[in-house]
């Protein structure tokens, strides 16, 4: 029997891989998600990224409630096979929940983190109200 692809993947002790989800067109690191088995499997299946969130134990279809989705253009795996890199086109140019273009919008600066992107969008416009 040969040996599957998410086979070759090193999971940590909690069965996930951390994921790098980087603007296919621009080069642009959009953010960092974690992965397990099955949500892999999802994403490769519907063309789009699916996550696991840790925080709410569950899948996160990114842009499920926003409509900014991530069609996946290619995946790779690191050289330690344990971290993916994920070439995505992001729809509607947000990725992140801040309603900026990426999540890394914060600088050190002088001992300090300054936000040096712009919102895009309010979260409020993007987000339906949580009862």
């Amino acid at each position: 029997m040969s040996m599957s692809w998410l086979d070759e993947i090193r999971w940590n002790s909690e069965g996930l891989v951390p994921v790098i989800a980087q603007e296919s067109g621009s080069g642009q690191v959009l953010m960092l998600a974690w992965m397990n088995r099955e949500s892999l499997e999802l994403t490769v299946r519907e063309g789009f990224a699916v996550y696991w969130s840790r925080s709410r134990k569950r899948f996160w279809r990114k842009g499920e409630e926003s409509g900014h989705r991530q069609k996946v253009m290619e995946i790779r795996l690191d050289c330690d096979e344990d971290v993916l890199l994920m070439r995505v086109e992001q729809i509607g140019g947000i990725a992140c929940h801040t309603g900026r273009h990426h999540c890394f919008f914060r600088k050190l600066t002088d001992g300090g983190w300054q936000e040096v992107d712009p919102v895009i969008k309010s979260p409020d416009l993007i987000y339906r109200r949580r009862s």
